[in-house]
Formats: structure tokens, sequence, C-alpha cells
């Protein structure tokens, strides 16, 4: 497997469980099988162009955000930078600027 179709495995499964989607409700939505899902999340098959615009229409993104770097990585990854650089940075402006009355 490349890095490409794992990548795009890795954000069809994140923006599917993101919108709250099991592979049923996916295909469903899709109007192919529960199987064809899996079978592309598994790696084990790759779907037809048609298919990506069907899978990036029901989760509501760009078909090329499938196809982008691993999504969930750097969405942990800015989660991440928010939690322990961001957040703590700006609450020590915060009181450096505004010390308690």
């Amino acid at each position: 497997m490349n890095k490409y179709q794992s990548d795009f495995i890795a954000n069809l499964i994140y923006y599917r469980e993101k919108k709250g989607f099991t592979q049923s409700t996916l295909a469903a939505v899709c109007d192919c099988s529960k199987g064809n899902i899996g079978g592309i999340e598994s790696g084990k098959s790759a779907p037809s162009f048609e298919l990506i615009l069907k899978i990036a229409y029901a989760l509501e993104i760009h078909p090329a955000d499938l196809f982008l770097r691993n999504t969930s990585v750097s969405s942990k990854g800015n989660t991440d930078f928010f939690q322990e650089k961001f957040f703590p940075a700006m609450k020590e402006m915060i009181e450096n600027q505004f010390p308690k009355i």
C-alpha cells in the first residue's frame, strides 16, 4: 500500500467517524454495500471516481480532502499545539495584561 492510499483510507475513516457514520450508514447514503466501504477502508479494494464523489458529498467535504495528508494526525497535532502551547501562553498573557484586582 502506498502513502496516498494509506492517507486516503485514514482520511475516509476520520471524516466518516467525525460525521458519526458507521460503514453501513455511509454505504446507504452512497448507494453501495457495506462490504464496499469496508473493502476500501481495509485497503482490499479501490473506489471508483464516482464513488469518491459520492463519499465526499455524503461526508460534506471536498473530494480532495480525502487525498490530502493524513488529517487525523494533522488534527491531533493541531489539538496538541493548542492544548500545550497556545492556551497556556494566552492565559499567561491575559494574566500579565490584566492583573487580578
